[in-house]
């Protein structure tokens, strides 16, 4: 009877177990990872892209 005085006490939480590692931020779509920014995935389109990228960022540099 212990066990059920204390949940109606202290109600049960139904949530995470623990806290977030701090620190540690998620990548929430793959157009965001360093493979797809590069083109090294394989993807003829991710590459294209990729190409694109440098030669928006080499604008700038001269």
């Amino acid at each position: 009877m212990d066990d059920f005085d204390l949940i109606l006490q202290n109600g049960i939480n139904f949530g995470r177990g623990g806290e977030k590692p701090k620190g540690e931020e998620k990548i929430k779509t793959k157009a965001k990872k360093k493979k797809y920014i590069t083109g090294a995935h394989g993807s003829g389109s991710a590459m294209q892209k990729a190409k694109y990228r440098e030669q928006r960022a080499n604008r700038r540099k001269k």
